[in-house]
């Protein structure tokens, strides 16, 4: 394979660029071997970044031992943690798209050879894949893996969303302020991707359904020594890939695509997943409608279930044989001679996995759901599409009526619940929260963690055109496109108006006649942006649709 930083590195015309390198150090031999871009997107602000400045030094171990030479660079990652609940959940999703565009400035100024993508966290692994993608030269991503599960809480291993459902609690009188104490000292033991099948850990197993991370390595938990090892021997292959390849978009194709999709259905993963594989399909020249997700996500049975679906969390599903185990259960449905990172197929890097071990993957003739974790409602609430997720939902909820409680953002709809304005019965509806209206498209996970506290998960539903964290249980739908802020009918929704969510029938309805929604929107006035300067009023003007990935689209168009 072409090197491409041979281009600027030989003598005499590029020798200014060989004294640069000299300047920190690089001898003669550095210099004649392929340059390998380390993207790190460490720092201490996300627990799950904490442990990447170790990981990246065994990275460059495994370069060096295959006869590379590491360059490190780093880039941001925010922490939706940290951001839930607040204006700053509305930068999350927007980082996504300046990750993927710092890679390429990076890896393409200086003509690296390669890339490995260091990351785990939900926004963060998704720009990897999307600059993976734009980029099409060798790269390979290596996650932090997962933090273990707390201690002992409402009959499961705690994790940190238990401080939110615990406050629900405490408001409620249910624990008291020394337990709520105890709990925030105990749900988070180690550094890691939060211990359950949040976005975090669903996009670093989605890279490696893709085919972008070495079999095995997206669930080791951030504290096992196994960490290293992966990290190591995919610095050793990133040189190997220099050599022989395959490039990015030779992994990142068609076939790839649909089988993440499945694999996402098959664990029951995160909603966010519907914004980020069509982002990551847009970058590499492939097809994903929400009509082919729902298509894909029905026609695969959930096998694998965990935390929030069930108590295991991540690390049980990694020592269940993780995502290895989950695509040989389901091979028959995947494509199996897909390329992958390690020069083999899809079949081939799974042929070992283990057997379905029955409490946490079950086999594909006997999954614990026929039907997958993800599903895509349309009606006349959601001219476009909205999404859902059935395998986070309890059996008594996926068919729920009730009457609309309106708010206009995040935080109006978080103190009526915590006020007790809500009650059972009612569909809580969060507007101007989409990737326009937000701007940035928040998650509300806090709203649905404190109907869960306040004992309304099974009496009450949420619409957004918003999104949720892949922790989130109950009865919910977000995405709703086309959002309110363009004039989707969730703008005109008034309170106590009639809703049912019907998820078998993959429906989402206002019982208002036709012509009322039509006068209500006539009514309508665009309301003022909420963020009118900077990049967020930028990202406003650019994103598309949930529908479409909340993609910034950059393609040239003849």
């Amino acid at each position: 394979m072409h090197w491409r930083s041979k281009e600027i590195l030989s003598r005499p015309e590029w020798s200014m660029i060989r004294s640069l390198y000299k300047s920190m150090g690089y001898s003669d031999q550095d210099l004649s071997r392929p340059l390998i871009g380390i993207f790190n997107s460490w720092n201490t602000v996300v627990p799950g970044h904490y442990n990447l400045r170790q990981v990246a030094e065994y990275v460059r171990q495994g370069i060096y031992q295959a006869g590379g030479t590491p360059v490190e660079f780093g880039g941001i990652g925010a922490c939706d943690g940290v951001a839930e609940g607040h204006q700053g959940m509305k930068y999350i999703l927007p980082t996504r798209d300046l990750i993927a565009n710092d890679i390429e400035m990076m890896v393409q100024a200086h003509r690296f050879d390669a890339v490995v993508l260091l990351g785990s966290c939900d926004k963060i692994v998704p720009g990897m894949l999307m600059a993976a993608a734009r980029l099409d030269i060798p790269a390979i991503v290596v996650v932090g893996g997962p933090m273990l599960g707390g201690c002992l809480f409402d009959g499961r291993a705690a994790d940190i969303t238990s401080l939110t459902e615990g406050l629900g609690m405490l408001r409620a009188g249910k624990i008291d302020e020394a337990a709520y104490a105890r709990l925030e000292d105990c749900a988070g033991p180690t550094c890691g991707s939060c211990s359950f099948l949040g976005t975090a850990n669903t996009m670093c197993c989605l890279a490696e359904a893709l085919g972008m991370s070495l079999p095995g390595s997206a669930t080791i938990p951030a504290v096992h020594a196994d960490r290293l090892r992966a990290a190591q021997a995919s610095g050793r292959r990133i040189v190997e890939m220099v050599h022989q390849g395959p490039s990015a978009r030779q992994v990142l194709t068609q076939q790839a695509i649909e089988n993440a999709v499945r694999v996402n259905s098959a664990i029951g993963g995160s909603t966010n997943a519907a914004l980020h594989l069509p982002a990551i399909a847009y970058e590499a020249d492939a097809e994903l409608s929400m009509d082919l997700f729902e298509e894909l996500s029905s026609s695969t049975p959930h096998v694998a279930k965990m935390n929030p679906a069930a108590a295991p969390n991540v690390p049980d599903f990694h020592a269940a044989g993780g995502v290895p185990a989950v695509m040989k259960a389901i091979l028959p449905l995947l494509h199996g001679q897909a390329l992958t990172v390690t020069g083999q197929s899809v079949a081939q890097n799974v042929a070992g996995a283990p057997e379905p071990e029955g409490s946490v993957i079950r086999p594909l003739d006997n999954p614990w759901r026929q039907q997958g974790g993800l599903a895509v409602l349309k009606g006349n609430l959601a001219p476009g599409t909205a999404v859902t997720k059935p395998a986070a939902i309890h059996p008594d909820m996926q068919v729920f009526r009730g009457r609309a409680r309106c708010f206009d953002s995040e935080e109006a709809a978080n103190r009526a619940i915590l006020e007790g304005v809500v009650q059972a019965g009612d569909v809580v509806v969060v507007r101007y929260e989409g990737p326009k209206g937000g701007p940035g498209m928040r998650e509300m996970y806090k709203a649905m963690k404190l109907l869960y506290g306040r004992g309304l998960a099974l009496k009450t539903a949420l619409i957004t055109d918003g999104r949720f964290s892949g922790t989130n249980n109950g009865c919910f739908v977000g995405h709703i496109s086309p959002e309110a802020a363009e004039g989707g009918p969730l703008a005109v929704v008034q309170g106590g108006d009639q809703i049912t969510i019907d998820v078998p029938q993959r429906r989402l309805e206002l019982h208002v006649p036709e012509a009322e929604i039509k006068r209500r929107l006539a009514a309508w006035k665009r309301p003022r942006p909420n963020i009118t300067r900077g990049y967020l009023a930028l990202y406003s003007r650019l994103a598309e649709s949930a529908a479409r990935g909340a993609i910034i689209p950059h393609k040239y168009e003849d």
